[in-house]
C-alpha cells in the first residue's frame, strides 16, 4: 500500500503541472472503493487551485469544491499531456486544460470523492479522525508524549492506527522504531519521555528521507511520471527478516502484529 512518502512524492510530481488547469471532462471506469458522490458534470469547468496532502489522501482544491483522491492498496496516479487510451485498470480520468490525471488501480481499493469543502460530512468522515501531520509544525513533542501515555497498546500498533500521528505506515513505523531503539511490541504508555522524543525525531527523519528517495517501490508504485522510488534499497529492518542487522550483525526478526509483518533487531531494540 502506498504510504505517506509515496503519496507526498506523487503530489510533488504533478501538483505544479495541474495547478491553474480547467477541468474539461471526467471519465469513470469500474466502481472504486467509494463513489464520486456527484455526477461528473459538477467538476467540469472548475479550476484546480492547489494540490495538498492529508495523511494518505490527496486533496485537489477546486474553484467550487474539493476532490479527495486515495491510492488504496495498489493504485497510482499518472499525469500526462497526451496519455494512451485507458486500460483495463484505469478507473478515473480527470481531463484538464493542462493534461490528464489518471488513477490506475488494479485492486480498486482507491477512490476519487467530491466534497463541497473540508467541512462537508463526506470529507469529515474520511479526514476527521486523522492524527497530526508528522512532517509539519503541528507534530508537537509534548503533545506526542502525552498522547502516548494514554495508549496501552504496542507502540507500532499505535503508530499504524493513525489517530496520534498520521501516515506512519508499516514500512516507516518499523524503520523509525529501529532508529529510535524501541522494540515494536513495547507498550506505548511505558515509554519514557526521552524515548518518545527520540521516536518523534526518528519518524520525521525516516519519512523525510523516504520522500527524498522517491518513496518505496516494493511492487508497482511509481510517481505521476512513472518513476520508481528507492527507499526500499536502504531499509535497516523492513523486509530483512533473517538477515544480519546493518548496525550490530544480529539477525533481524519477523513477527506478526495486527496481521502485518513487523521487523526489528533484538539487540538494537531491546525494549
Amino acid at each position: 500500500m502506498p504510504e505517506l512518502p509515496e503519496v507526498e512524492v506523487t503530489r510533488l510530481s504533478f501538483a505544479d503541472a495541474i495547478c491553474g488547469a480547467r477541468i474539461i471532462a471526467v471519465r469513470l471506469g469500474q466502481p472504486l472503493r467509494w463513489p464520486l458522490g456527484v455526477v461528473p458534470q459538477v467538476l467540469v469547468g472548475q479550476q484546480v487551485l492547489a494540490v495538498r496532502r492529508r495523511g494518505k489522501y490527496l486533496l485537489l482544491d477546486l474553484s467550487a469544491g474539493l476532490l479527495l483522491l486515495h491510492l488504496g492498496m495498489s493504485g497510482s496516479l499518472a499525469f500526462s499531456a497526451a496519455p494512451r487510451a485507458p486500460g483495463k485498470h484505469d478507473h478515473f480520468d480527470l481531463l484538464t486544460s493542462h493534461g490528464v490525471l489518471r488513477l490506475h488501480d488494479p485492486r480498486r481499493f482507491g477512490a476519487a470523492v467530491f466534497a463541497s469543502s473540508e467541512a462537508d460530512p463526506v470529507a469529515l468522515k474520511l479526514l476527521g479522525r486523522l492524527g497530526v501531520e508528522p512532517l509539519g509544525d503541528a507534530f508537537d513533542a509534548e503533545a506526542f508524549v502525552q498522547a502516548l501515555k494514554r495508549r496501552g497498546t504496542a507502540i507500532k500498533s499505535v503508530l499504524l492506527a493513525g489517530e496520534v500521528v498520521v501516515g506512519v505506515g508499516n514500512i516507516y513505523a518499523s524503520e523509525a522504531l529501529f532508529l529510535a531503539g524501541i522494540r515494536p511490541t513495547c507498550r506505548a504508555s511505558k515509554l519514557s519521555r526521552p524515548r518518545v522524543l527520540r521516536l518523534r525525531q526518528a519518524i520525521r527523519d525516516v519519512l523525510a528521507r523516504a520522500v527524498a528517495l522517491g518513496g518505496s517501490t516494493l511492487r508497482n508504485f511509481s510517481n505521476a511520471h512513472g518513476e520508481s522510488g528507492h527507499f526500499q534499497q536502504q531499509t535497516m529492518v523492513y523486509g530483512r527478516g533473517g538477515e544480519p542487522c546493518r548496525h550490530c550483525g544480529s539477525l533481524i526478526k519477523t513477527i506478526r502484529q495486527g496481521q502485518r509483518s513487523t521487523f526489528f533487531c533484538p539487540a538494537c531494540q531491546k525494549l
